[in-house]
């Protein structure tokens, strides 16, 4: 049976945990190796922005980036470790949801999707940079 984006995006939900951005944030002070991806196209991020520390990987390209059987020069050299915490987001929050389902399918096991998206950490307050920014 087919599936829309949004069945998708519940199913994502209902198996990967989420965390609020004060969550999201006291979840990187305590564990200085949790890594943030943004799934957004990086023409996006740099319309919207995203959060300090954060890695931008597409949603297109995650499922080769993460896959450790693929030739090493098209992986991240970051997803390598299949327990590192990982907290997946977007603008929004749905493309994040279908991330963080991804990640959780191929084998990681410490992933969470940051609720609403990189416009609920700037909703809660919180710094926002460019790519490229340190």
């Amino acid at each position: 049976m087919a599936k829309t984006f949004n069945q998708m995006v519940a199913e994502a939900l209902a198996e990967v945990q989420t965390v609020s951005a004060a969550e999201a944030r006291e979840r990187m002070q305590q564990d200085p190796r949790t890594l943030v991806i943004d799934v957004q196209d990086a023409a996006d991020i740099a319309a919207t922005g995203t959060i300090p520390g954060a890695i931008n990987v597409s949603l297109g390209s995650l499922t080769y980036k993460a896959d450790n059987e693929v030739p090493e020069d098209w992986r991240e050299p970051q997803l390598q470790d299949r327990s590192r915490p990982i907290i997946t987001t977007c603008i929004l929050g749905p493309m994040g949801a279908l991330g963080g389902k991804l990640l959780k399918d191929m084998g990681f096991t410490d992933v969470r999707i940051l609720e609403g998206g990189v416009q609920a950490w700037k909703n809660a307050g919180l710094p926002t940079k460019q790519l490229g920014e340190v």
